[in-house]
């Protein structure tokens, strides 16, 4: 946990973040604005598709272009290899279309290849969009760290077109990351954590604002009055209100929360499920839901609010226990997140949190779960 250092208020965003159906089709207008030479980075699920489109795109709007695909993990190596690319084309604007990981190696290569950045997420199963930074991991899967930049993209484009095609599964784990917000931001609000803007040499970064915090209590709002209205719309792929509401607060309600007012626990714990190889087929908000049941058991929440909790996302469809992570509950298995857990600067608690802590947390956790009945 890194306390507030100096009483200086900050707040970061995007420049601009437009979400609407068909964007896909006018991203020449959109790139034109900050340069004539391209390199997208897309997700190797859309590339051939994408491809095909981009190249067909740029070519009648008489820009200059370069696809190229997504190799599949935010590596520091990834960043390097696309980083060349875009140096050897000299490109003057990336856009990042894809998943979270797609758009977090984007952003490296924005930061070191000195770019402008448009970021297009294709499922709203994440807050990575509109953020200043990127999580990185080791070849293996596993969390390693993360980059900070000093800013955060030029423009975030949702086309709701692609999002409602997206698995319903990648909407339910959005969820998930952007219900985490508030519940940490309360949680960093008690400890007075700091944020991750103008991040300082020792780590911390500023006291969050009064709208940060209004922001993260408004991703608690929206989901639980539109959060199965959504995924029931997104099921019948047909965008409804509470749809669109839903993939706002996925993707800029909870980036904009996360990062101006910090993670804690829930993302700490998500982060050390990745330690165990089994945990790779889940996605990162599944991870973050089980967290966040974790997180609140730790700090010992009153019961109506953890059965609030769990209730909404057995409701929505998530996987709440370590089994439905595809996780064997052995003692080691255990004591392998937890101390993977303890090793994360994430752990923003207002309380003592040791190994021993997030041991028994877990076990309590998974117990109590799978005792729950939705009511």
């Amino acid at each position: 946990m890194v306390m507030v250092t100096h009483p200086v208020r900050g707040y970061g965003s995007p420049n601009k973040y437009v979400q609407g159906k068909g964007l896909l089709h006018s991203l020449t207008e959109y790139t034109g604005r900050f340069g004539e030479k391209v390199i997208a980075l897309v997700d190797s699920f859309f590339f051939e598709e994408y491809e095909v489109i981009l190249n067909n795109l740029y070519k009648k709007a008489g820009y200059e272009i370069n696809v190229v695909r997504f190799n599949g993990e935010v590596t520091e190596n990834e960043i390097k290899r696309v980083t060349d690319i875009a140096n050897l084309e000299h490109a003057e604007v990336i856009v990042g279309i894809g998943g979270g990981k797609t758009l977090d190696v984007a952003k490296g290569v924005a930061a070191d290849a000195k770019l402008s950045l448009i970021i297009m997420p294709t499922t709203a199963s994440t807050d990575a969009p509109c953020s200043a930074l990127s999580v990185i991991y080791k070849e293996n899967g596993q969390h390693s760290d993360a980059r900070w930049y000093d800013r955060n993209p030029d423009l975030v484009l949702v086309d709701l077109d692609i999002v409602i095609n997206a698995p319903v599964r990648y909407l339910v784990s959005g969820m998930a990351d952007a219900l985490a917000t508030y519940y940490e931001a309360r949680a960093n609000e008690w400890s007075d954590s700091s944020n991750y803007i103008f991040m300082n040499k020792d780590g911390s970064g500023c006291r969050r604002t009064r709208l940060a915090m209004i922001i993260a209590k408004s991703c608690y709002r929206i989901l639980m009055e539109d959060g199965l209205k959504a995924k029931q719309a997104a099921e019948s792929k047909i965008c409804t209100k509470a749809f669109e509401d839903v993939v706002e607060v996925n993707t800029l309600l909870s980036g904009l929360g996360f990062e101006n007012t910090g993670v804690a626990g829930a993302h700490a714990i998500a982060n050390g499920l990745t330690a165990l190889k089994e945990s790779h087929k889940s996605l990162h908000g599944e991870k973050v839901g089980f967290g966040i049941i974790c997180q609140l058991i730790m700090e010992n929440r009153p019961l109506s609010e953890i059965e609030e909790v769990v209730n909404f996302c057995l409701k929505i469809g998530l996987p709440l226990t370590l089994e439905s992570l595809g996780i064997e509950p052995t003692e080691e298995n255990i004591s392998i997140i937890a101390q993977n857990s303890t090793k994360s600067n994430l752990l923003c608690e207002p309380i003592l949190v040791t190994e021993d802590l997030i041991y028994d947390t877990i076990i309590q956790a998974n117990e109590y779960v799978k005792s729950f009945e939705i009511s």
